[in-house]
């Protein structure tokens, strides 16, 4: 590291320190240091990560890949794990979160992140339709138990269906850059051959690197790919037989995971399995089962009928504003205190006390009438 790099740095961390000091949050009183740093760089922030959209891509007709630039705070990220992005639509902050598919060695520091687009995808459509060169997005630290293990695992195998092939990818990449021995085995998932996003690098990365072998699987076998069909325990057997030896890591839709889930379970090896999803299975609900009660917000002095909705859903339906992230359960930034009341877990269908505690709004279902502290 050459003089000049080590006093830059020194003088960064020098100024970094003084603009979270409490005499700048005095002398910027009340608008907060932040609102002045922005005048001159919207990527200037003293403890927000920030970053400028570099490049835009669409990958397939139905994603859109961001390359990001973060200012100084990003802290950095293990393969695998995701962000919370924020974006402001109409003046309204909207948060969701995605996992970084890039290598962990990549060189330019920019951090890359692809969302696919859904009918009812507010913010991922607003991602591909309107986000330009030059935007300036916010970031979380990186967060999730998903992640490569620093000690690298012997055999590896990566099992993804849809957008869940964006933290595998990030795997596969980070490996391949370490010039990593082992055997990898890439397994994935898709509607079709056109919806497989990175369909071509994986192809490359494949075909470069004699360790990594590419099982594409698609509906109709005339789309070209190595298996045809859902996952199945056949599928497996036949195309990975040593799978039992492997360290495991799956991400795709609640469906395609159950079953391979379920596959690990019979085998007696779940401890080899490594998973993160990303979407949002509804537990099974009894036929009779129908919304009783009311929603109550305490705070807000707000009254709603129970629908049947989230927590979080019938909250935004009665023109509240509570903090969310993933809509998924797995960021816990929509965490807020029942203080009377029953709720269902959507992942896994358990019910609580109705004892005061701390909830997940996105993930939670009133049972007959509920009070919250919003």
């Amino acid at each position: 590291m050459s003089a000049t790099t080590q006093t830059s740095g020194r003088f960064q961390q020098g100024l970094s320190r003084l603009l979270q000091s409490r005499v700048a949050e005095v002398l910027s009183y009340p608008h907060g240091v932040d609102r002045y740093l922005e005048v001159f760089n919207p990527l200037w922030s003293a403890t927000e990560v920030r970053a400028r959209v570099d490049a835009v891509q669409h990958l397939t007709a139905d994603s859109v890949t961001l390359t990001l630039k973060p200012n100084s705070n990003w802290e950095g990220f293990v393969p695998g794990q995701f962000v919370q992005l924020t974006v402001s639509i109409n003046g309204k902050r909207h948060t969701r979160c995605y996992s970084p598919a890039n290598s962990l060695h990549r060189k330019d520091g920019c951090i890359e992140l692809t969302a696919k687009t859904h009918a009812d995808g507010f913010v991922s459509r607003y991602l591909r339709d309107a986000v330009r060169v030059g935007d300036v997005v916010t970031l979380s630290p990186a967060g999730g138990e998903f992640a490569l293990p620093a000690q690298r695992p012997e055999r590896v195998l990566l099992i993804s269906g849809g957008s869940g092939i964006t933290p595998v990818m990030s795997m596969l990449r980070t490996l391949c850059d370490e010039g990593f021995k082992g055997e990898i085995t890439f397994l994935h998932y898709a509607n079709r051959a056109d919806d497989m996003i990175y369909a071509q690098e994986v192809a490359d990365i494949a075909s470069r690197h004699e360790n990594v072998t590419l099982l594409r699987a698609f509906p109709e076998k005339s789309e070209g790919g190595e298996l045809t069909g859902l996952f199945s325990s056949e599928h497996l057997f036949k195309s990975v037989p040593d799978f039992a030896q492997a360290t495991t890591f799956l991400c795709g839709p609640p469906p395609m995971m159950a079953v391979v889930e379920k596959v690990w379970e019979e085998q007696g090896i779940t401890d080899r399995l490594h998973k993160e999803q990303f979407t949002l299975a509804s537990a099974a609900v009894d036929e009779d089962e129908s919304a009783e009660g009311e929603v109550r917000f305490a705070r807000s002095e707000t009254l709603v009928t129970n629908d049947g909705k989230t927590l979080l859903e019938q909250a935004e339906a009665a023109g509240l504003n509570p903090e969310s992230g993933c809509r998924m359960g797995i960021c816990y930034s929509c965490t807020c205190k029942k203080t009377a009341g029953k709720v269902r877990d959507l992942r896994t269908g358990e019910i609580t006390s109705g004892d005061e505690e701390d909830i997940q709004l996105c993930v939670s279902v009133p049972v007959g009438t509920v009070t919250l502290d919003i």
